[in-house]
């Protein structure tokens, strides 16, 4: 697969990148191609790093810009970290450039509401470090690309694929380091060059006014043979006949916006919805996050520095100002105003016929080709009589993200995607001055939750209204859908259910000593949450983390919407449809609020993961990359006479730990054998006893209608020393 690398990469940043125009995939010479593909590459890597030049710091590095997301060191190792990690994962390498890295800077966060702060206290590494870890993922991409045998077109199986997908990945925490960092306090970001060269022009705002679109059938989605690198949630088919409606000529301007705060717009809950409202008390809002006010003056945050207020700028809002800022216009109007659903934003986007890779010259400010700030939003007009069609700043939309008809993950990515698929992620359209690569594409397909700033702003028009939709898709990946059946599904060869045998364990333990208190349970690696939801039959509050999103999502489902749809494979492609429902579950419906999923890494457990009874950690030992860590820090995390319980079939895998990090299941330096028990006492002791026997619990794993996975899992339960 691979031939012999001629030369080595330059490393030097390039603080003002050329060609920022994506790649096409389609056709071509394959050695042109390559070139060009390499080229990209580190004008990509390059831009990023120069972003990162912005900060007067190591200070600024470490400063949460957003109580709901991580520092900037997280961001600027996570886009190198994601190169490495997906190579591997896809089988088209096996080097890595730091495996400590690259495990701490692999998972990001979305949390589940705008409440739930990050209180992590992760040991992050040094810039010096990251920026070490960053040099040897250009030189190991670099060599990669000039190596690598691949043929045209470039589909999701080439390796290629994969190289695209890391550089598409690092344009989107391109803008997100932009949004983080003008969040940032000014003492914390420095003048730069390059991101510093804001729009100088301002002045009046124009007053909008509505314009007709036309109406129409519309078919949205893409097929798998693409010119261009697209996200799954791109392809597929969905169709659309859209009644014509009015759109507003502008963006919502600073000065359309503030007509809005004058009229009581943030005091008034009639305009909110539940979710926004909640939101306005949370934050104590009373204007647009980017405005700032001293006395009765308005000043306007740009990423590097605060100007005059520009009020013929588009207003940078998240999607709940926007709906409450509808609402009131539709009390002012006697119209019936709301933002564009995502169809009906395409049935605008066919007035403007260019995209990234036909355009010379970006036609709106999009692209990094404009400003590195918004701009007025009457600047940049489109044939058909709107402005910024296209950038400027992004456009909620009232679509909440699903995949299209036919939609399946990438395997190599498979929660970049559905882990949105929940009714609370709404699409952006249209991009900002930020957006480059997929973002800035006409087929890009961006949601966030509604609570999220991103240099978004709103179009609104006057259409008909809209039901409220239905959010409950197939599971198709296939190890969620495993896990679904395992946990909900049927049973197979007499083995009983084993999240209910493992509680029906823990309840006998508790039953026989009434000193045990039932009030706070923590169900660790909960996976899709079946031992989540009969613990909460037995304690007062289960919070149940999993470190991967995507396998929690089936259980938050589950809890929100009542059913869960997934798919299993029978032989080959050949599949079954399943749907569960919680009705049928004893008890579930009462104790399902009791529950509190969340993602999380049981090795760096932030610190409200604290206090609780009970800690029970399935199947989970042999699957943490440092388990002595684990068992260390969730001592503290248990109050004294609390139990700990622990499942394994103690199956240690390098691939999953690190062999030095082993608890046991080798030869001690004594040439006797360590077992895993033996090496669980010696960890929990003297804090933690050994209660009762450990026991097997079998369990069997559906992998197709004739293939099972059959394993016997020791469980054993320790209780916490009254005197800790």
């Amino acid at each position: 697969m691979l031939r012999e690398a001629s030369t080595s990469p330059s490393n030097e940043p390039n603080n003002k990148p050329i060609n920022l125009k994506t790649v096409t995939l389609d056709t071509g010479d394959v050695e042109a191609k390559r070139q060009e593909i390499l080229d990209y590459f580190h004008t990509s890597f390059s831009l990023y790093e120069s972003i990162f030049e912005c900060l007067n710091g190591d200070e600024a590095y470490y400063a949460k810009a957003n109580t709901l997301r991580h520092p900037l060191i997280f961001y600027y190792g996570h886009t190198s970290v994601f190169f490495i990690n997906k190579l591997n994962v896809a089988g088209f390498i096996s080097e890595r450039a730091d495996p400590k890295i690259e495990s701490m800077l692999a998972v990001g966060v979305d949390e589940m509401s705008w409440d739930d702060l990050n209180e992590a206290n992760y040991d992050w590494p040094t810039p010096k470090e990251v920026k070490n870890h960053r040099d040897k993922t250009r030189d190991i991409v670099d060599r990669f690309i000039k190596t690598v045998d691949f043929t045209l077109p470039i589909t999701w199986d080439s390796p290629m694929w994969i190289i695209m997908m890391g550089i598409e990945h690092e344009r989107i925490h391109l803008e997100t380091t932009s949004v983080l960092i003008r969040e940032l306090p000014l003492k914390l970001v420095n003048p730069h060059d390059y991101w510093g060269k804001i729009c100088k022009e301002t002045g009046t705002a124009p007053t909008n006014e509505l314009l007709p679109v036309e109406g129409g059938k519309i078919t949205l989605g893409k097929g798998q043979c693409n010119a261009l690198y697209g996200w799954d949630n791109e392809y597929g088919i969905e169709q659309h006949t859209i009644n014509s409606f009015n759109a507003s000529k502008y963006l919502v301007s600073n000065q359309e916006f503030m007509h809005f705060v004058e009229a009581g717009g943030y005091q008034n809950k009639a305009y909110w919805d539940e979710e926004g409202w909640g939101w306005v008390e949370y934050k104590k809002a009373e204007h647009p996050v980017y405005w700032l006010k001293e006395n009765d003056t308005y000043q306007y945050r740009t990423m590097l520095e605060v100007i005059p207020m520009p009020w013929d700028w588009p207003a940078d809002i998240n999607y709940l100002e926007a709906k409450a800022f509808c609402n009131w216009k539709s009390e002012q109007t006697g119209k019936y105003i709301r933002m564009p659903t995502e169809a009906e934003w395409y049935k605008l986007r066919e007035l403007e016929q260019s995209d990234l890779t036909t355009w010379e010259e970006a036609p709106g400010n999009i692209n990094l080709e404009g400003f590195m700030s918004s701009c007025p939003v009457n600047k940049h007009e489109h044939q058909s009589g709107f402005f910024d069609i296209i950038g400027n700043a992004w456009q909620w939309s009232e679509t909440p993200i699903d995949g299209f008809d036919g939609f399946k993950v990438h395997p190599a990515y498979d929660d970049f995607s559905t882990p949105t698929f929940d009714g609370k992620h709404n699409l952006l359209k249209g991009g900002c001055w930020a957006s480059t690569g997929n973002y800035a594409i006409k087929d890009s397909r961006y949601a966030f939750r509604r609570h999220f700033f991103q240099h978004a702003g709103l179009r609104y028009i006057e259409g008909e209204e809209l039901c409220q939709p239905t959010m409950n898709i197939y599971e198709t990946d296939s190890m969620v859908s495993q896990y679904i059946e395992f946990h909900y599904g049927d049973t197979y060869f007499d083995v009983p259910n084993f999240p209910v045998a493992c509680i029906d364990e823990v309840k006998s333990v508790i039953e026989q000593n009434s000193n045990y208190k039932t009030e706070r349970a923590l169900d660790l690696g909960c996976a899709t949450g079946r031992s989540s939801f009969e613990l909460a039959k037995l304690y007062d509050h289960v919070d149940a983390v999993d470190f991967s999103v995507r396998l929690i999502e089936p259980p938050t489902n589950l809890q929100n919407n009542g059913a869960q749809r997934y798919v299993i494979q029978d032989q080959g492609d050949l599949v079954s449809y399943k749907e569960v429902k919680l009705e049928n579950f004893d008890e579930y419906e009462a104790v399902k609020n009791k529950i509190y999923f969340m993602q999380g890494d049981a090795c760096n457990l932030v610190e409200k993961f604290n206090d609780y009874d009970l800690v029970f950690a399935g199947n989970l030992i042999d699957r943490l990359y440092d388990p002595a860590k684990f068992l260390n820090l969730i001592k503290s995390r248990i109050r004294p006479g609390g139990l700990l319980v622990l499942t394994s079939p103690y199956t240690w895998l390098e691939e999953f730990t690190p062999k030095e990090n082993w608890i046991g299941g080798y030869k001690a330096d004594t040439g006797e054998n360590y077992t895993t028990l033996e090496g669980l006492t010696d960890q929990l002791s003297p804090e933690f006893k050994l209660i009762k026997e450990p026991k097997d619990i079998p369990f069997t794993i559906r992998e197709t209608a004739r293939k099972h996975q059959h394993t016997l899992s020791e469980m054993t339960v320790w209780e916490k020393s009254s005197e800790n």
